[in-house]
């Protein structure tokens, strides 16, 4: 099992900047894919963006341009920087981390996002 510990969220006004950090520990070699997604209210989880330990990243189309993701810490950490937010990225962001090979799928406990002036 992984652990992945979320930081960053909060309140900001659109336009505005976040970054959301997630690291995974424990028994860890490589993790195959590592992104975000997210939960507004009524609505179901989604993709924001996910990148492979090889470098490719998958997101959706309204986030492309604005937001950015990477991996650090020996691609323990995956990072979202959010730029020119709107009100409706708000939502709870959560963290994900897959291998299939290895059966990993878990997920951070979810840091809220709110955009709002």
């Amino acid at each position: 099992q992984v652990r992945l510990v979320e930081s960053g969220g909060g309140l900001v006004q659109p336009g505005g900047s976040l970054r959301l950090s997630c690291t995974a520990s424990g028994r860890i070699i490589n993790i195959y894919v590592m992104g975000w997604y997210r939960q507004a209210p009524g609505k179901q989880r989604e993709l924001v963006a996910e990148m492979t330990s090889g470098g490719i990243i998958n997101s959706q189309d309204s986030v492309k341009g604005r937001f950015t993701i990477f991996r650090e810490n020996d691609k323990k950490t995956v990072v979202l920087q959010m730029n020119r937010l709107k009100p409706e990225d708000t939502a709870v962001y959560y963290c994900h981390a897959r291998d299939p090979g290895v059966g990993l799928d878990d997920w951070g406990q979810g840091t809220q996002v709110t955009v709002s002036s």
